[in-house]
């Protein structure tokens, strides 16, 4: 057998870059394999999906359990599919509800299972279902259902009615009357009505569109009220620590008040002597000074004095 670095490089090099783009591929699709993405699929059927989409939560009792991987139209029903835990086990009395999950309309999955019976067909039916009602949906179901209106036929149908009832009694008629005006009043401004609908869809389709972001706003806002919350105790028990400490200091005053007086008489006579002394020690202090500067060369080449006598003269050996 050849060593291996006798052998080609090029296709050494090229089992290499396959091998590689297929640890690649697989890594990418790891969740998909069946050995390493654990859990089961179920499904419910909905009046209304509400705004459900794939990769929405799936949860239990608030714990998330799973995603939903599929929202598809089955007839008159949307059923919906969902990736769940080998753990969460639905039996034929379990129960699903689309719930919101933000103020901006995103919704889950709140399953809650029930019964030890199997659940028929893996499929959660419509009558175990319930959907909310979403701000937004209303809004552009309003938007849409107002466009449609012909509100210049609606007033002339007003007039009509009311020109037919001038007969009735004067109650009937001035109802009809109200009646025409406001169509009128909705047909003057139709315009207006339009844009302000039209402004209102843009409005929420801007705040779902930021959902994350006013989600992730009002969570730093309850972490602030909190530190503030946390910061009042810490000021309040200061408090109380400062009103103990001067309740202290009071009463050490009050018990020492027989010592602290006398002693501070003294401390203001001996304050006046020295006052009354200030010239002799300040030239007492200006004489010191220059007896200190010799006395610290005396001392302060180490462990020995060193000085010098002037004026000495020298003694000859035998002089007597």
């Amino acid at each position: 057998m050849k060593p291996f670095r006798e052998r080609n490089p090029l296709p050494i090099g090229i089992i290499g870059v396959v091998v590689v783009i297929a640890l690649l591929i697989v890594g990418a699709d790891a969740g998909n394999l069946p050995f390493v993405n654990r859990g089961h699929t179920v499904y419910a059927d909905f009046a209304d999906a509400a705004g459900l989409q794939k990769g929405d939560n799936v949860r239990v009792a608030g714990v998330l359990v799973g995603k939903v991987t599929s929202v598809s139209l089955d007839g008159d029903v949307v059923k919906v599919g969902m990736k769940v835990g080998n753990g969460t086990r639905l039996g034929a009395g379990s129960t699903a509800d689309l719930k919101i999950e933000t103020l901006l309309g995103q919704v889950y999955v709140a399953l809650t299972p029930t019964g030890t019976a199997k659940l028929a067909d893996n499929t959660i039916p419509l009558t175990s279902t319930t959907t909310p009602t979403s701000i937004i949906t209303a809004f552009n179901g309003l938007g849409a259902r107002s466009g449609r209106i012909n509100v210049h036929l609606l007033a002339r149908s007003f007039d009509v009615l009311a020109k037919d009832f001038e007969g009735t009694p004067k109650d009937v008629r001035s109802s009809l009357v109200g009646l025409e005006r406001v169509s009128m009043t909705v047909a003057s401004r139709d315009t207006k009505l339009r844009r302000l609908l039209g402004r209102a869809n843009t409005v929420t389709g801007t705040l779902a569109a930021h959902d994350l972001q006013v989600a992730q706003l009002i969570n730093d806002s309850n972490q602030i009220l909190e530190t503030v919350n946390q910061q009042r105790a810490v000021i309040h028990r200061l408090l109380v620590h400062t009103s103990a400490l001067s309740r202290q200091l009071t009463g050490l005053v009050s018990d020492n008040q027989a010592v602290i007086g006398p002693a501070l008489e003294q401390l203001h006579g001996t304050l006046a002597i020295l006052r009354s002394h200030q010239t002799q020690l300040d030239q007492t202090v200006h004489l010191v000074a220059p007896f200190v500067r010799d006395f610290t060369d005396v001392l302060g080449n180490g462990r020995w004095f060193e000085t010098t006598i002037s004026n000495i003269s020298e003694i000859a050996p035998g002089a007597g």
